[in-house]
């Protein structure tokens, strides 16, 4: 099965990339690896949550925050390459939670990426990863997720 039909089974849409919020560029090509800058629960440039985990947002919100930046991850890798099959794998996820300090569930969060880039590439979207808490994100998102891929 294609990528685009596992999308479309999953009744999932790749979004329009968000714009950067400041002096950065979405991705860098390294060699065959491509570093996907951070992102966050955003659609049409607008953040879809605000506040932190453990007061304003809960779990399950922000478990969703972290599959809609998964989407905005995705966006812009396909606006990098021009077909999923230049995709080897992914090789990183590094995802960083707005959180109290007596929230402790970051690695649950931050699930919400890595089960959906499972869920779409299977093997190909087993990765490492990293769930960090922070004070404050920009703009006050409730996540950020970057990641690194690698190209055949």
């Amino acid at each position: 099965m294609s990528i685009e039909e596992r999308l479309k089974e999953l009744n999932l849409v790749i979004p329009d990339p968000p714009e950067p919020v400041a002096n950065f560029v979405p991705c860098r090509t390294a060699g065959k690896l491509v570093f996907i800058s951070g992102q966050g629960p955003v659609i049409n440039n607008l953040p879809v949550h605000m506040g932190k985990l453990g007061k304003e947002i809960s779990l399950e919100d922000g478990y969703e925050a972290a599959r809609l930046c998964a989407l905005n991850l995705l966006s812009q890798l396909k606006n990098k390459i021009s077909d999923w099959n230049q995709l080897k794998k992914i090789v990183s996820v590094r995802g960083f939670v707005a959180s109290t300090e007596n929230f402790y569930d970051q690695p649950k969060v931050v699930n919400g990426c890595s089960d959906l880039l499972c869920d779409i590439f299977g093997d190909r979207g087993i990765h490492a990863r990293c769930a960090l808490g922070v004070n404050v994100l920009p703009g006050n998102i409730p996540v950020e997720v970057e990641m690194v891929v690698e190209l055949c």
